[in-house]
């Protein structure tokens, strides 16, 4: 009988040791774009959805340069909406607050850049209708030395692996 119960008490002790070296394991590294390729190039775009036409909407991305040469995205535009700006979100003395980056955003050499919740993004002002998951709207990205790149966003929650950020 005294067995029997030390047998159980360790492997208790054993599931326990085991759930929390799981714990305590990194989280599997999320796939980040490759910095390979000869050309500036935009992978994960998507767009979170808005509830009302008329109303506001962003959308969010990443700018992969390989390259040798630094760039700039200085403008978008996107069918979708009446007006299209680059902002940022920033901490104002802990209140968070939107403001348009009319210089765009620096692209370095050999960098990825990231627009995700939380920080940079494209705006979308005066929304022609509203977007509801499921949907895609198409948003052109103006470089300085690119020039335009042509990107088709779904419209999705922001779910697992969009994390919020700079």
């Amino acid at each position: 009988m005294r067995t029997a119960k030390l047998i159980r008490i360790s492997l208790i002790l054993a599931l326990f040791t085991a759930l929390l070296a799981a714990c305590a394991l990194p989280a599997p590294p999320q796939e980040q774009p490759a910095l390979t390729g000869d050309a500036l190039r935009v992978e994960n775009a998507w767009a979170r959805p808005s509830p009302m036409s008329a109303g506001n909407g962003a959308v969010y991305l990443t700018i992969v340069n390989p390259t040798d040469q630094a760039d700039r995205l200085v403008a978008a535009d996107s069918p979708a909406a009446e007006n299209v700006e680059l902002h940022e979100t920033v901490n104002d003395g802990g209140v968070m607050r939107m403001e348009p980056r009319p210089d765009g955003f620096p692209v370095e050499p050999k960098s990825i850049v990231e627009l995700k919740p939380g920080g940079k993004h494209v705006m979308l002002l005066g929304l022609k209708e509203p977007l509801e998951v499921g949907q895609e709207i198409q948003v052109t990205l103006t470089f300085e030395k690119a020039g335009e790149i042509t990107v088709t966003a779904p419209v999705k929650e922001m779910g697992e692996g969009m994390e919020m950020g700079k």
